[in-house]
């Protein structure tokens, strides 16, 4: 494979995961969770991790905190083999945080953003960007920084020869301000998941969701979980089942790591059927471990965990 293949552009964060707990907190009160453990968080930098795991040459472009936890993201990057030239230190800012408190297949997050919205257009690197073959932007709502340039960020990616590819992710403040008839032209995989696409398009069915965008996408990808996932390209409808898991931990960036199994198999040209059980391929080995990257060590370890756990191969 060539030296850069794919570039992530995204927010940076860590994961403090609580496990076991007893009960919900309330105001006032306290409980006590029975598991702890500190990950590399965020959904671009879970997509651009298991991604580099998978033996695709990844760069990632963000922003952290001269801090401790922007260390520790910048580190845990480079243990999976991501370039992490174009991540930005803001000594002014301290690194994101997300705090997930798990309940079984469920969970709750309190999410300090802080330089995650600091990234803008300026910063990613177009001088360089020619050099690389796909581009993918992740959690467009949580980075106040590239709101307003996000076409524009898009149609220069395009203008510079790559393929692209889009993760909205859930809207904190449930508005979802994004112009998809804009945007999306530009956007040659659009990857929501199933929520997400009907809160976007305000639809009641994933039916009428996909009829009211597909007008301005070009391949849209929608994630069900364990109903696996649809591809939609030029009217035509391509599903595929998902992989069960039988010893299930959590889901954290169990769509992220579907992100970089499809990724993958699209930047080797391969057809759309393929692309889409690599990607539920990947996002059910992610379940198998505790956070979005524990399970995706390299890409020996992830094809005997593959043929082990679920029979298949990627």
């Amino acid at each position: 494979m060539s030296y850069k293949e794919l570039i992530v552009v995204g927010e940076l964060n860590v994961d403090l995961i609580l496990n076991n707990i007893e009960g919900f907190p309330k105001i006032g009160t306290e409980i006590i969770a029975n598991n702890m453990n500190l990950t590399l968080g965020s959904s671009s930098a879970i997509m651009a991790a298991n991604a580099a795991a998978m033996g695709i040459s990844t760069s990632f472009c963000g922003v952290v905190g001269n801090d401790n936890y922007g260390d520790f993201i910048t580190s845990e990057l480079k243990k999976k083999n991501v370039h992490t030239e174009f991540i930005t230190k803001n000594s002014a800012l301290q690194s994101g945080i997300t705090i997930v408190m798990n309940y079984d297949q469920d969970r709750a997050n309190v999410t300090y953003c802080g330089a995650m919205e600091a990234l803008t257009f300026d910063l990613i690197p177009w001088d360089t960007l020619s050099e690389f073959k796909h581009f993918h932007l992740s959690n467009f709502f949580i980075q106040k920084g590239i709101r307003k340039d996000i076409t524009k960020i898009f149609k220069k990616a395009k203008e510079c020869g790559l393929t692209t590819s889009l993760d909205l992710q859930w809207d904190p403040e449930n508005k979802w301000d994004f112009n998809f008839e804009a945007c999306l032209p530009y956007v040659d995989i659009f990857m929501p998941n199933e929520q997400e696409l009907l809160a976007l398009t305000k639809q009641e069915t994933l039916d009428t969701a996909i009829q009211h965008i597909e007008k301005s996408a070009n391949i849209i990808v929608v994630k069900m979980g364990e109903k696996g996932s649809i591809a939609i390209q030029n009217k035509k409808r391509t599903t595929t089942e998902a992989f069960h898991n039988p010893t299930y931990v959590d889901s954290i960036g169990a769509g992220d790591s579907f992100n970089s199994g499809f990724i993958k198999k699209f930047i080797e040209k391969a057809p759309l059927t393929e692309c889409l059980r690599a990607g539920n391929l990947m996002g059910a080995l992610n379940t198998t471990a505790a956070g979005g990257t524990a399970a995706f060590v390299n890409q020996n370890i992830i094809k005997e965990k593959v043929k082990t756990i679920f029979n298949s191969e990627l």
